[in-house]
């Protein structure tokens, strides 16, 4: 009988799962959590932001695939955060989701027509973000 020597490191899996990095932009910490929780559970990692100043810290800091972010937010709003986000990392261009519930807003509405950006009015369904997440990413 002869034995085969086996290695001590152990050997890849033929497939692996590449994880997604998003960034969850949202001032209502509620639901920033319960959508970090849901996403998280579709195999994304999140990290959250609890307004457009600290998402730029973040995005200057580290590589997001995807973005979801409110647009009316105290300190920095969602437009003039991908406004600055757009200079610092101009590839996330069309990588925005944004959330609202002003979509129609004499404020917002004019920037969401011109930036041609997705949007998606709150409050939506679950399962609509998570098919334009993977819609976006794919």
């Amino acid at each position: 009988m002869q034995f085969k020597s086996q290695s001590d490191q152990p050997e890849r899996p033929v497939k692996t799962l590449e994880l997604k990095a998003i960034l969850l932009v949202d001032d209502d910490k509620q639901l920033a959590s319960a959508l970090q929780w849901i996403l998280a559970d579709e195999n994304f990692l999140v990290d959250v932001a609890n307004d457009g100043e600290e998402a730029i810290l973040k995005v200057k800091a580290n590589e997001y695939d995807a973005v979801i972010c409110d647009l009316m937010m105290p300190r920095l709003r969602g437009d003039e955060f991908y406004l600055k986000a757009m200079k610092v990392h101009p590839s996330l261009a069309d990588r925005f989701i944004f959330i609202t519930g002003f979509a129609a807003d004499p404020k917002i509405a004019p920037f969401l027509t011109k930036h041609d950006v997705k949007c998606l009015v709150k409050p939506f369904a679950v399962g609509v973000l998570i098919k334009c997440v993977r819609e976006l990413l794919a």
